[in-house]
């Protein structure tokens, strides 16, 4: 039995690195992060092309045809690099109408997703910190909604919004027509863009799909937290190893402090075994159904969590210039942090493991 990647996985994740370290060089980098809107075009149009859009849009849609571990693996990537977008929300919708959406409303809107012309997202968190379908109060009548979704990933440039409706269900909507407004969420993490959405007697239509298909989208977006969190993991312990390389002191590079070796080696064994739980999590949305909701929850639940603490490690072993805002690192502590808590903390994920046990 293989356990490893496919040659084409393995050349999917060597392409986006590539990519991501041509375009996002540091100064670069900052720059997006100084200016806080958590999107650049250049960047966005490059990913296109590179198929980034439409990594799990079928082929006859003019996309990849790939699976969520292909997604995941991508998001990995994009972990690692810090890249501004909303990259999460654009492969969420995407999901959205594969699993759940009309031929009419796929033939409609996937092309132009998996292209990159139309940027997409989901709606899901309402007041009150409610992430399940089971708590979702929108209730459309008559083809029309009101009310308010929090902490969706868009931009301006967001054209095409899934939104979840009472019942589990999910809705599509446009956020340019009548009703639909995008009010920019100041957030720690200024890499990815972050609104409220304001829906006054907006018009939605409706996706054929059950509250299943809505669940496992969630289940999906757990997953892809994770990937992203665990490639944020491993550059934070890449660059703390590197900083500890040529930072000296009383005449010597403190990596060959023998507290310091612990602490980094303490921090690669955390995160190494992270990806066997994210491997899996990933396949089983394609081949084991059964277990998504429990794999989902536990990779969420433990990767999020352990990547936070080793942003904090890192931040620690960079002394005193890694509390301050010229210190890299920050990036991908704050990048980690939002891993954790959007669509629920790492407690919230156990208890729903316990629910999902039985206990």
């Amino acid at each position: 039995m293989h356990f490893g990647l496919t040659e084409e996985q393995d050349l999917l994740q060597e392409t986006l690195r590539r990519f991501t370290g041509e375009a996002l060089p540091p100064n670069r980098l900052r720059e997006l992060f100084n200016a806080g809107e958590g999107f650049d075009e250049d960047l966005w149009r490059g990913a296109a092309k590179l198929g980034l859009c439409g990594l799990v849009v079928p082929e006859s849609l003019g996309g990849a045809g790939l699976e969520l571990l292909d997604q995941a693996l991508a998001c990995e990537v994009l972990g690692e690099s810090a890249a501004p977008g909303p990259f999460l929300g654009h492969a969420l919708a995407c999901l959205a109408l594969v699993r759940g959406g009309s031929p009419a409303q796929q033939q409609s809107w996937l092309p132009r997703l998996a292209s990159g012309d139309v940027l997409a997202s989901v709606a899901f968190a309402e007041a009150g910190d409610r992430w399940s379908p089971e708590d979702w109060q929108i209730a459309p009548r008559q083809g029309r909604a009101t009310g308010l979704k929090r902490f969706v990933e868009a931009t301006s440039r967001t054209q095409l919004i899934i939104v979840g409706l009472e019942g589990g269900r999910l809705g599509l909507l446009e956020s340019g027509s009548a009703g639909v407004r995008l009010e920019p969420v100041d957030r720690s993490d200024r890499t990815r863009p972050l609104a409220d959405l304001q829906l006054d007697d907006a018009a939605i239509e409706p996706l054929p799909a059950g509250p299943e298909v809505a669940r496992a989208i969630l289940d999906a977006a757990r997953i892809l937290l994770s990937a992203d969190a665990f490639g944020a993991a491993w550059r934070l312990i890449r660059m703390t190893a590197d900083y500890a390389r040529t930072r000296e002191q009383f005449g010597t590079p403190i990596a060959q402090f023998q507290a310091v070796k612990h602490q980094l080696a303490d921090m690669a064994m955390e995160a190494e075994p992270m990806r066997g739980l994210l491997w899996h999590a990933a396949y089983s949305f394609d081949h084991r159904p059964d277990e998504l909701a429990r794999e989902a929850a536990t990779a969420k639940a433990h990767i999020t969590d352990r990547a936070v603490q080793i942003g904090r490690g890192a931040v620690s072993l960079h002394g005193g210039i890694g509390f301050t805002w010229e210190c890299d690192v920050h990036f991908w502590l704050k990048r980690t942090m939002f891993d954790r808590v959007w669509l629920g903390s790492p407690r919230a994920e156990r208890e729903r493991l316990a629910r999902l046990a039985g206990w």
